[in-house]
């Protein structure tokens, strides 16, 4: 008795999936954790996404949830299948921990798309 043995879907990339789902903007992470950071060091992160739609998307917005965290994003046209990049600033000048959000507002099917930062800000 011959078993014929195929695989369905096990080969899907993170972005393939997204895209069935009729993601049109599609981000590489959308939770990023700083670990412990240093307090008044650099509390840079940059989200980076790609069109994975059939039009151009424009970026209209990029809301945070409290001015301790600055978003800064593309303001022309992202074209199909280009990719692009949501750069966060976290202001590490108060201790604690955190967790922030930012809403990215765009002309994708998909939008709004929430992106978290979390972690850590210790003493020096």
């Amino acid at each position: 008795m011959a078993m014929a043995i195929g695989t369905t879907g096990c080969t899907d990339t993170p972005e393939e999936k997204a895209k069935e789902y009729g993601q049109e903007i599609w981000f590489e992470t959308y939770l990023y954790d700083y670990g412990q950071i240093e307090e008044d060091s650099d509390g840079t992160w940059s989200f980076a996404f790609k069109n994975l739609g059939k039009e151009a998307i424009v970026i209209n917005r990029v809301r945070s949830t409290c001015g301790c965290t600055i978003p800064n994003w593309p303001r022309e046209p992202i074209e199909p299948g280009a990719s692009g990049k949501i750069r966060v600033k976290y202001n590490t000048a108060r201790t604690g921990t955190f967790m922030k959000s930012v809403v990215v507002y765009s002309t994708a099917a998909n939008s709004p798309v929430k992106l978290q930062i979390k972690g850590k800000v210790i003493p020096k």
